[in-house]
């Protein structure tokens, strides 16, 4: 099933992770006067449920779920991060909310951020993998989604005000092991994935492009046992990958890994600190997005300096925020050139779970506080551990899927979402899988075979909600 689903939790209090309308504020260290409403308020049940992160395969097959889908994660013990139960008066973190519309951009990092603007995701495209091997590698682009991508379709993301696009990679259908077990890229594919990713340079874009669901223990994974083979994984595709766009400037954002996890075990969606295994993962994770900046970093021209994404444990919010996250050591003579990320598709029973599932929601409303609240805390934690210190965060998968024709409450949100982030200093990228009609996880926006976008209305929520 070509799907992932990821559940985020806030730790007990906290409700779970991710998505924008609501009164006028965009400088980046304005905090709204929402969130001291939020912090009294009590919390329900949908803010202490599960929030999943999906990426599916965008055919209109049904994605029924399966019995790993309705995890939070959760530390419960003495030892959760100690950011979790403190009041922002006691952390001295309230102040930096109240500095007013004129308060200045926090850091060239966050500035960077903001310039993004908001982003796009050519999602199940170059992603897309099999564990059965094409005739024509190049079939994989194609393989999910159904279209080839053109200029013409960059183009027109261009157009609509999308200022970032993100190119999730998959590279494990495309590498040859050496007998001293590094791997080779196929030219052919690496080929093809420069030329989309010059569609949207010449467009002037920034662009994220990763390592996707190479997540296995044939390729990367985040334990010891694994350890050896994971770091020559992910330093041999950085090597090429950052040799070959070394001569690009800093329009080109590199992420290390998407959604690093314990894949195929219990804690696969759920991160247990009481756990050892999830312990160590966290820090195996911190030892892969090491190996992955010091390889860029050496891999020459722009690479010495270019801003990098990495993530935490599941690309979830508590794998950004729990104590034994770390951020990875530059080079000497960068300022905050790595930036955080996270995926979050909240709240979970409106904004991912199937129609037909219990629970399922298609209502939606930015009026309402009990609707808002999970965004609202989630960017609140983001913006108080990282944008206030200088560290740039962007949440490049958010979205809500298509229920029942339900665009204009869609709308709503995903307008609400994007502000709530902007006035934190975050910049949201949509996930999109060009899936649009099916029992499927509908979160398509353009179709790519007309090149238009069926929902312009969303679109112009989310343009607006940037201004």
């Amino acid at each position: 099933m070509k799907r992932r689903i990821i559940a985020l939790g806030l730790a007990v209090i906290m409700g779970i992770t991710i998505m924008g309308c609501g009164e006028e504020a965009n400088t980046v260290s304005e905090l709204t006067e929402k969130t001291e409403e939020v912090a009294d308020s009590g919390s329900t049940d949908e803010m202490n449920a599960g929030a999943d992160i999906v990426e599916a395969d965008g055919t209109g097959t049904d994605l029924t779920k399966t019995d790993d889908v309705n995890v939070v994660e959760t530390d419960l013990s003495d030892e959760n991060d100690a950011e979790d139960n403190i009041t922002e008066e006691e952390s001295g973190e309230g102040e930096a909310a109240d500095t007013g519309e004129d308060a200045p951009v926090l850091s060239e990092a966050v500035e960077f951020v903001q310039d993004m603007k908001i982003g796009w995701n050519l999602g199940n495209t170059f992603d897309a993998n099999s564990e059965q091997n094409k005739q024509n590698e190049l079939e994989f682009e194609s393989y999910w989604c159904g279209v080839v991508t053109t200029k013409e379709m960059v183009d027109a993301i261009k157009a609509a005000g999308f200022q970032t696009i993100r190119i999730p990679v998959s590279w494990h259908n495309h590498v040859t092991r050496e007998t001293d077990g590094s791997y080779t890229i196929s030219e052919v594919w690496l080929n093809r994935v420069q030329e989309v990713v010059d569609y949207a340079i010449d467009n002037d874009m920034h662009v994220i492009m990763n390592i996707h669901h190479d997540n296995s223990t044939d390729y990367f994974y985040p334990s010891q046992e694994y350890m050896e083979q994971s770091l020559s994984y992910i330093t041999s595709i950085w090597t090429q990958v950052a040799g070959r766009f070394a001569d690009y400037d800093e329009h080109l954002i590199m992420e290390g890994m998407n959604e690093p996890r314990l894949v195929g075990t219990t804690n696969e969606w759920w991160l247990d600190l009481n756990k050892q295994q999830c312990v160590e993962a966290v820090q195996c994770i911190n030892e892969l997005n090491q190996a992955f900046v010091d390889t860029v970093r050496a891999s020459g021209g722009h690479n010495k300096e270019r801003y990098l994404l990495v993530t935490g444990y599941a690309a979830s919010l508590d794998g950004v925020t729990n104590k034994y996250f770390a951020i990875p050591q530059d080079i000497e003579g960068n300022e905050q050139k790595i930036m955080v990320e996270v995926h979050a598709y909240i709240p979970y029973h409106f904004a991912l779970e199937a129609e037909s599932e219990s629970g399922s929601t298609d209502q939606w409303s930015s009026a309402n506080l009990s609707d808002t609240s999970e965004i609202d805390r989630m960017m609140d934690k983001l913006y108080r551990k990282y944008v206030q210190n200088g560290i740039a965060v962007v949440i490049d998968e958010f979205g809500a899927r298509d229920k029942g024709g339900n665009i204009e409450v869609r709308t709503d949100f995903a307008a609400y979402y994007v502000e709530a982030a902007r006035k934190r200093g975050i910049t949201c990228c949509w996930w999109d899988n060009n899936s649009f009609t099916g029992n499927g996880e509908n979160f398509g926006i353009f179709r790519r075979s007309d090149c238009e976008f069926v929902y312009p209305e969303l679109v112009e929520g989310m343009m607006k909600a940037c201004e």
